[in-house]
């Protein structure tokens, strides 16, 4: 790596964490932390997760811009950076191992019927339910890339009669793969727990309509792990209260952080984490960061470059 090269970098929490591994993984390059400005007159790169409006206009062009999170959509929205930048998304950094823990715990909690025995203890009842195997649960993935062919993969592993989702063909060893519009209003009707992971893009925002949400079966479940922008919030309060719908994990909101006055907290079907399904780790992001910086040095495809038309 050129010595004379700089990263600028804007990152809300950590930041001197962030610097020091940046530091001990490439101490050739200039690290400049926001609000330092790269030298005037030196080529430089810029990493960072959900910087300030207008960021990239105080700043000259730089070379690449690489997305410090799982989502690339709020960097496709901005018209302060040039359509011209390349953008490079993370292709996991640990992500993935997290998304299918966190699942894991939702599809258990359905699976295993942890959901009613808590409204059982709430009222103070000793009822056993009986138990549905892993290989009569019937989970759809929706999202096949990085983290979501790990998510598919695992339920597979473990036995769950798995099916997954894309808008192009993808292969999961054990995972019955399909594409399309009409292979997914058929597997939705064949599902008793949906997974969503996908990322936000024109094709998958709004997806999970009243249609979609409606053609699931009685007494399925929805984890929502993806993005909140997908999700018709109003239709699945009205399935679960309406009884079709058994309950939901929500991770994700179309608006962050949930407010407080929001009725889902207090939904008793439904169980809300403040988006922590998959978290950035700064170690495997900085790895990834570095070797994509050498690859483009040397002239070398990197891994995770965004297609802006597709979204991701």
């Amino acid at each position: 790596m050129n010595r004379h090269h700089s990263l600028a970098l804007y990152m809300p929490d950590d930041v001197e964490r962030w610097c020091t591994l940046f530091a001990e993984a490439a101490p050739e390059l200039d690290v400049r932390p926001w609000p330092a400005m790269p030298e005037p007159g030196r080529a430089y790169y810029a990493a960072a997760w959900n910087p300030p409006t207008e960021f990239f206009r105080l700043l000259p062009e730089p070379r690449a811009v690489f997305v410090l999170g799982a989502g690339v959509d709020r960097f496709l929205k901005r018209d302060d950076l040039s359509l011209s930048v390349p953008l490079i998304r993370l292709t996991d950094a640990g992500m993935a191992q997290q998304m299918a823990e966190y699942v894991l715990s939702g599809v258990l909690r359905f699976q295993r019927n942890l959901d009613l025995y808590e409204r059982q203890q709430a009222s103070g009842l000793w009822r056993p339910q009986p138990v549905r195997p892993a290989d009569e649960t019937r989970v759809t993935v929706l999202g096949l890339g990085r983290i979501g062919g790990a998510v598919a993969g695992t339920l597979a592993g473990l036995g769950y009669a798995v099916s997954g989702w894309s808008r192009s063909v993808a292969a999961v060893p054990g995972v019955d793969c399909r594409a399309g519009d009409e292979a997914l209003d058929a597997l939705l009707r064949q599902t008793d727990i949906l997974v969503n992971v996908l990322p936000s893009t024109a094709a998958t925002r709004g997806l999970l309509n009243r249609d979609r949400l409606s053609r699931l079966p009685a007494g399925a479940s929805v984890i929502n792990g993806g993005r909140g922008d997908q999700l018709d919030l109003d239709v699945l309060v009205e399935l679960l209260e309406s009884g079709h719908l058994r309950g939901a994990l929500l991770d994700v909101f179309p608006k962050e952080p949930l407010s407080a006055e929001s009725p889902l907290w207090q939904h008793p079907k439904i169980r809300i984490t403040p988006h922590v399904a998959a978290e950035t780790l700064p170690g495997p992001s900085v790895r990834q960061v570095v070797d994509n910086i050498r690859r483009l040095e040397a002239g070398e495809a990197v891994a995770g470059l965004v297609d802006r038309q597709r979204g991701y």
